[in-house]
């Protein structure tokens, strides 16, 4: 079973792309994880998980969230390979998700009773 779920933080504004043949829509995001543990100075690390949504859910997400927002998602691991332009393989993995939650709730009434 590839089951993943995540409650973090984007890292920056979530913007709607196509893709090359201009027939679907997504928005690719990150969102920061913190750690379940403190280090020593009290702080916590943060994992920074690449996440990508397609069609109307990536519409959602863009007309709502924000850098700093807080979101849970829920999705599957994705993970490929690539060649850079130098020659060299590169792999990639990212969360495509399936559903999210939006935890701003105050900040996404106050939106949309502005508009």
């Amino acid at each position: 079973m590839n089951k993943i779920i995540l409650v973090g933080n984007f890292v920056k504004d979530p913007e709607l792309r196509h893709t090359e043949n201009g027939e679907k829509i997504y928005t690719r995001f990150t969102i920061a994880v913190q750690r379940n543990f403190r280090l020593p100075d009290g702080t916590r690390e943060a994992d920074f998980i690449p996440v990508k949504v397609w069609g109307k859910k990536a519409e959602v997400i863009c007309k709502y969230m924000k850098k700093g927002s807080c979101i849970t998602v829920s999705g599957r691991l994705k993970t490929g390979n690539y060649e850079d332009k130098d020659g060299n393989k590169r792999y990639i993995a990212e969360v495509v998700a399936e559903d999210f939650k939006f935890l701003d709730h105050r900040k996404i009434e106050e939106n949309v009773s502005a508009n």
